[in-house]
């Protein structure tokens, strides 16, 4: 296993293959807590040097039109103005994309958002390069945008790329559909529309680009991936990787918003243009709406059969997404949308399509989820209309189709790896929120309005999937003082994973955790370890410290059996001392240690590195489908409507991760707090406005998001299922955290109010005008 540590599970029947932990599986605080709390820790956005200039970026003037000349003399002449670049400054490639480098990095002949960068301006003071960008003459010839994305498929649509308007295009196929739709006893049919909604990280997009005298280019900008800006940002200069420095930590929060390039390309062209001065990009709330990428907003029509006992047979789904004027992510977005519309069952006979499609409505990329949250609603509410239809227990018909492992799911593969779903099912049933459900919701707060509590249950994919390069590396460094300098590449981007970097290196390396020291997101200081997002950040860090403790402790012993001059088998290491086993009072510190490697230049660091393992075959068409590993997760949720506005509280959620072995129960109640909250405002408040190409919606005055009035009481009750393939145990949750509490709340809304909400977010308007139509019409039971 590549070096890796094998920690031995304990049994349910009390086997002596027990393994206590020190350190994993503790509620250890969190490293990066008391700085990011008192203020201390600085963000990159938050520096200022004393000879800086300020960057500022010229975006498009229209959603769609022709550039037909750019004049920047009048700007270049203001006083103040040090550089000013089009396109014709850009040396190399003049594109961007993760997956397809379709962006222009600054426009050259067309633009096709509002968010397109057309010029860069560097000055003295902000002041003046705002005022530079105001004399940039852009003749543009307008052109009429393409904003509906069924609209964009037809053939009377504008191309907006030379391939056309469907950026990708996935399926996936099993049995028969509609012989199973000609048999059961309910089917139902319904379309489903999600909203775009906006990640509202603290720090804006923004950071520092400095070209040294040596030719070392160094971009300090939040990301999610610095290895792999460092590559985008040397392709589009046409510069020498090895010269170029990215360090994408500390960040104030991402949510997948920052794993595509943002400002780093820019930063480094006016870097290159500055005589050697920092150059400081931060946008304002503004831009970042206008520029920054969304969640692609769905529309999925879903179509489910069903037998009396509540067996699912059948499910066709039709999704499209609009992923704006860019591809950004988003093939890979309707590939797992697709992959997941099932949901976490086995249901014999599925047709299941998307459309991933460009307009003119700003970009769409990663975001937490990553096309789940879209889909999951089809599958959770037809279960739960389902159950009503039949009478049957809306637990206990999950847990009749869900699969478990060794069991093929729905796309017809053996799933092989843990698999929770039944047991956060179990423990929902036996939660206190839903075995005195009559009683929580018999006593609303007022007499008009109603409570009613939903569940439902989800999963999401750990890793990239088939098909795309995935691997994980850490670096352990033995330092003077004998700490250990722990090198991991993927960022620390809010969810805490740098105090479980510490936890699992603290528990292989047999030492307190205090002489542990994380370093993550720079690209000097970590081997590349893969991207900050698919939910792989804890498995795949733990997993690759789990492959290089094992370097670091031979080495150690190794170092000792020499100092001592004895064999290696005679050394054994504990409590940070290692000692001779037949001579205890013989023993070394790791700071001994060290200056004996030093003295006798000797290397003191270690890697490990990893393949995250996938499943061997990919299905036809499917973008990527199967993962190998998936979380699972069950939420129940009580809301309480006001039936004279609408207005929708949500008052408790329970939610139950499978995350595998939890190496930090603090942290994992802190993604699934935040994972709630993020749910419960995309499920009710947020959405981006964009009409006609343009952003209605500027900032937070008219974007409308959870506070603390909004939160709920959120229990969490993790169940463990430790995955096999990594030592410690662990997989991941970053996503699936506030995935079925859409879903759940929307099946609670029926609960109370006896409405279904298929257009997202539920807001009052769209729930007060259901119960007004409810009332006017007597609906069926399964509307």
């Amino acid at each position: 296993m590549n070096n890796e540590i094998q920690v031995k599970e304990k049994t349910t029947s009390g086997e002596e293959n027990s393994t206590d932990f020190k350190w994993i599986g503790k509620p250890v605080k969190r490293i990066d807590g008391e700085p990011k709390v008192t203020g201390e820790l600085k963000y990159m956005t938050d520096i200022h040097y004393d000879n800086m200039l300020w960057g500022k970026i010229l975006r498009a003037k229209y959603p769609y039109a022709k550039i037909k000349g750019i004049d920047t003399s009048k700007a270049e002449a203001l006083e103040g103005v040090v550089a000013v670049l089009t396109h014709k400054d850009v040396p190399g490639f003049n594109g961007f994309g993760i997956i397809i480098p379709d962006q222009p990095v600054l426009a050259e002949d067309i633009v096709r958002c509002t968010g397109d960068a057309v010029a860069l301006v560097a000055a003295e003071t902000k002041e003046m390069a705002e005022m530079a960008l105001g004399l940039i003459e852009v003749n543009y010839e307008p052109l009429e945008p393409v904003t509906d994305p069924e609209y964009a498929m037809s053939k009377e649509a504008a191309h907006l790329h030379p391939s056309g308007n469907i950026h990708s295009h996935v399926a996936i196929r099993n049995g028969d559909v509609e012989k199973a739709f000609a048999e059961a006893d309910l089917v139902l049919e319904n379309t489903f529309y999600s909203p775009r909604q906006m990640h509202a990280f603290i720090e804006t997009e923004g950071g520092w680009g400095v070209l040294g005298e040596n030719g070392i280019l160094t971009i300090q900008c939040p990301g999610q991936y610095a290895h792999r800006d460092k590559l985008q940002i040397a392709r589009a200069l046409g510069y020498n990787p090895d010269l170029i420095h990215v360090i994408s930590s500390p960040l104030g929060g991402a949510f997948g918003g920052k794993d595509e390039i943002t400002v780093q390309i820019y930063l480094a062209l006016l870097a290159l243009h500055s005589n050697g001065r920092p150059v400081k990009i931060h946008l304002s709330r503004e831009e970042s709406v206008v520029a920054g990428i969304k969640r692609h907003p769905f529309k999925v029509h879903v179509k489910t059969a069903a037998m009396k006992d509540g067996t699912l047979v059948a499910q066709q789904v039709r999704a499209v997404a609009d992923t704006g004027a860019y591809a950004s992510l988003g093939g890979a977005v309707i590939a797992l949308a697709i992959e997941h519309a099932t949901g976490p069952y086995k249901i014999p006979n599925i047709d299941l399509e998307g459309f991933c499609v460009y307009t003119n409505n700003g970009i769409s990329g990663a975001f937490r989820g990553f096309g789940v949250n879209q889909v999951c609603v089809g599958i959770e509410t037809h279960l739960d209309m389902i159950a009503r239809y039949f009478h049957l227990d809306p637990i206990e018909i999950r847990q009749k189709n869900a699969y478990k492992q060794g069991e093929y799911s729905s796309l017809g593969h053996l799933v092989k790896s843990s698999v929770g779903t039944h047991k956060t099912l179990e423990a929902a049933k036996n939660c206190e929120l839903w075995v005195n459900q009559d009683l929580y919701k018999s006593k609303p707060s007022e007499p008009w309005k109603k409570r009613g509590i939903g569940v439902a249950t989800s999963f999401h994919g750990i890793g990239m999937g088939i098909g795309v390069p995935d691997y994980g590396a850490a670096s352990i460094e033995l330092l003077a003082d004998g700490y250990f300098k722990v090198g991991v590449g993927c960022e620390e981007i809010g969810g805490g994973n740098s105090t479980v970097y510490a936890q699992a290196a603290a528990e292989l390396l047999k030492c307190e955790i205090n002489k542990i020291k994380v370093v993550q997101g720079n690209t000097k200081e970590t081997p590349d370890g893969g991207t900050v997002t698919a939910s792989r950040s804890t498995y795949a860090g733990t997993r690759a410290i789990a492959s290089a403790a094992p370097n670091m402790n031979k080495l150690l012993t190794q170092t000792a059996a020499d100092m001592f001059d004895v064999p290696v088998h005679e050394i054994t290491h504990l409590n940070g001392l290692l000692y001779v086993k037949m001579r205890p009072e013989l023993s070394l510190t790791h700071a001994e240690i060290y200056e004996y490697l030093f003295e006798n230049r000797l290397n003191t660091k270690v890697e490990g590195h990893f393949i995250l393992p996938k499943e061997k075959g990919e299905i036809k068409n499917s973008g990527g489908a199967p993962h190998h590993i998936y979380g699972y997760l069950t939420h129940v949720v009580l809301v309480e409507i006001d039936t004279l506005t609408g207005e929708t509280d949500v008052l408790r959620v329970v939610s139950i991760p499978d995350a595998g072995r939890v190496i930090n129960p603090q942290g994992l109640e802190g993604q699934t707090e935040g994972g709630a909250i993020m749910g419960i405002g995309y499920t009710l408040y947020e959405d981006v406005i964009i009409e006609n190409g343009i952003h209605k919606t500027k900032n937070f005055t008219d974007y409308i998001i959870p506070t603390i009035r909004e939160t709920p009481i959120i229990e969490t009750i993790p169940v463990e299922e430790p995955e096999p393939s990594n030592p410690l145990g662990a997989k991941g949750i970053g996503e699936v955290v506030m995935i079925p509490i859409i879903p759940a709340i929307m099946n609670a809304l029926y609960d109370a109010v006896g409405i279904r909400i298929k257009h997202l977010p539920a807001t009052p308007e769209r729930i007060f005008k259901e119960m007004k139509f409810l009332k006017e019409k007597v609906h069926p039971q399964t509307r």
